[in-house]
């Protein structure tokens, strides 16, 4: 579907050379180097890496908008920036930022101004709207001026101008910002729903580390331009989470039992009034010991175990490579 191979795009910018006015000096900035990748049908993949780390760049390639200083990239056996026009039949964009619609006229308008574009068939396009209305609650909203719906109405909106003509590759570059909690999970039910009933294959670039842990089981990071991990969000956390979050309810005195776990490889984040937190040290004792030893010496009401959210998982990953 997607075949991504030493894949490199290098930029020259313009620097003003100190103790000229007018003077300036060319560098070379990376922000693709070799990078290698392939996504099959069907797959929700969350592309993610700091700012700068080339992710932008890489939809704007496989788009077909920016071509590579070298090497190989194929979608569907097409190379985006040779053939444009059959590529662009194969993909849907969205860019939570930018929009396809037209700002002063009424959505439905957009939508058959988009079916004409894509010259796509009467009978399809219907078929086609008639199931984004539904799955996307848009029947209200198609009489409307793209310029007075709210962000997260706009939003599913692009949703479907995306996918009227019915493509096989979608790419969502940053689909949820600046949208509420509300909004934001019936954007995630959507791509959930494009992807189970008709086949699509995603890729999602996020700082939202909710959207991908909500939407993604497979992750590529990126940093400067270089692919630094690719593999299962659940690995990902499993090789950079090590500590788990206890939290207990309890009846009865507890501090010399605390203090003993304490110096067993747990971290005491509060307690009082017979609730305590801490973090075990998953390196040095285990949670089911940690957990029989609290069940064994006090009258616990209540227990739970938590993982670091995903968001700590990229920060600790982050500051390890020095991104």
């Amino acid at each position: 579907m997607i075949e991504i191979e030493d894949l490199s795009k290098a930029f020259q910018v313009a620097r003003k050379k100190e103790g000229t006015w007018f003077g300036r000096t060319w560098e070379t900035v990376r922000a693709l180097e070799e990078m290698t990748f392939s996504v099959g049908r069907g797959e929700i993949v969350g592309y993610i890496g700091p700012n700068g780390a080339g992710k932008s760049t890489t939809i704007k390639i496989m788009s077909g908008i920016l071509v590579p200083t070298s090497g190989r990239c194929e979608i569907m056996g097409l190379t985006p920036w040779k053939d444009r026009v059959a590529h662009v039949r194969n993909i849907g964009v969205v860019f939570g930022q930018r929009t396809q619609l037209w700002w002063d006229l009424p959505v439905s308008d957009s939508f058959l101004l988009l079916k004409d574009i894509y010259r796509i068939p009467e009978n399809s396009f219907r078929e086609q709207l008639e199931w984004l209305v539904e799955a996307l609650g848009l029947e209200a909203l198609l009489t409307f001026p793209v310029r007075q719906l709210s962000l997260g109405q706009r939003m599913r909106c692009e949703l479907a101008a995306a996918l009227l003509h019915r493509p096989s590759i979608l790419f969502l570059d940053e689909p949820t910002i600046g949208l509420d909690a509300v909004s934001k999970i019936a954007v995630r039910k959507i791509v959930k729903k494009v992807c189970a009933e008709q086949q699509v294959t995603v890729l999602l670039t996020t700082h939202d580390m909710n959207d991908i842990e909500a939407l993604a089981e497979r992750v590529i990071l990126i940093g400067k331009g270089r692919k630094l991990y690719d593999g299962g969000l659940n690995a990902l956390k499993a090789r950079y989470v090590h500590t788990k979050r206890i939290t207990a309810e309890y009846a009865g005195e507890g501090e010399a039992l605390l203090s003993a776990l304490e110096s067993a490889g747990c971290r005491l984040i509060s307690s009082d009034a017979g609730r305590l937190t801490m973090d075990v040290d998953l390196e040095v004792t285990g949670v089911a010991e940690v957990i029989q030893r609290l069940t064994s010496h006090l009258n616990i009401s209540d227990i739970s175990v938590d993982a670091p959210a995903i968001d700590d998982v990229i920060v600790r990953l982050y500051e390890e490579l020095a991104l």
